[in-house]
């Protein structure tokens, strides 16, 4: 199959009120990994990679086109997204190689200079037919830089999107990126009030640390887009370290790997489904 547009899926789950899952590619074997989840949960993903995450494989091509090959190859409806890029070269450099999405993060600047930065990566972008999501008000708990006290504000958020065009924003209201236990809370009354005052979907970062059932809530107010990361890291690391407790005596690095690759398929598969389930019961 061919790549799949991430605008086609945000605007299909948009318009049906559901969940679509975009999840953290951090090498080879998660990409192969959330691939097999769509494919066993019959739902689409979105396959994202980090400006993290192209640092740590000393560049974007190597990962990128690997993601790629392996949405290209997948049965399922897979999108490929650039996430988290503060630097704009890095988002235009995804836009070259066919992502069908970036995030542009310019989070950590005034209002005035995240707009002028995040217009010029839509001009790019969109010269292109690519999606652009923005950022307003810090995700708390990035690199320890962002206070998780921050809120994005409602007439704020419809100005930014306004004044940029971006065609998703991600949101401030109450996750947390890097978090190990699911214990957030977030704010679905704020959530609610961003979903009248933005035309674009909602995207929700931090979601490793909110539980099932927040999610749900938060789909249901108006969340679309579901970032998650380090809970289905926390999968895969849980799985090779339990494979190497019980095999200690094994060099062959494929043989846990490969349990760390079953484990994240297992999980992100159900999240995929729960995901999309929320906006079927919303609407039955």
């Amino acid at each position: 199959m061919t790549l799949t547009p991430t605008r086609e899926l945000l605007d299909s789950a948009f318009a049906a009120g559901r969940g679509v899952g975009a999840f953290n590619v951090l090498h080879l074997e998660t990409a192969e990994a959330l691939a097999s989840a769509a494919e066993s949960a019959g739902h689409p993903v979105i396959l994202q990679l980090s400006e993290n995450c192209v640092r740590y494989h000393g560049g974007l091509e190597p990962i990128a086109l690997a993601t790629l090959a392996v949405a290209e190859a997948s049965s399922a409806d897979i999108a490929v997204h650039l996430d988290h890029a503060e630097d704009p070269a890095l988002a235009l450099r995804a836009i070259e190689l066919g992502f069908g999405s970036v995030m542009y993060d310019g989070s950590k600047l005034d209002f005035a200079e995240n707009v002028a930065a995040t217009r010029l990566v839509v001009k790019r972008a969109s010269a292109a037919g690519v999606l652009v999501e923005a950022e307003l008000g810090e995700i708390g708990g990035k690199n320890g830089a962002h206070a998780p006290g921050v809120r994005t504000d409602p007439d704020e958020a419809a100005r930014f999107v306004a004044a940029t065009g971006v065609e998703a924003l991600a949101v401030a209201v109450g996750s947390q990126h890097a978090m190990t236990e699911r214990v957030a809370a977030i704010d679905l009354d704020l959530i609610s009030r961003l979903r009248a005052a933005v035309p674009v979907p909602l995207v929700l970062h931090g979601s490793s640390g909110v539980p099932d059932e927040a999610i749900v809530a938060g789909i249901r107010a108006g969340v679309t887009k579901v970032n998650v990361s380090t809970h289905l890291n926390t999968r895969f690391t849980g799985a090779v370290r339990r494979y190497l407790n019980e095999h200690p005596t094994v060099v062959d690095s494929r043989t846990y790997i490969a349990e760390g690759r079953i484990a994240v398929e297992h999980e992100a598969a159900r999240l995929l489904l729960l995901l999309a389930a929320a906006g079927k019961e919303q609407h039955a």
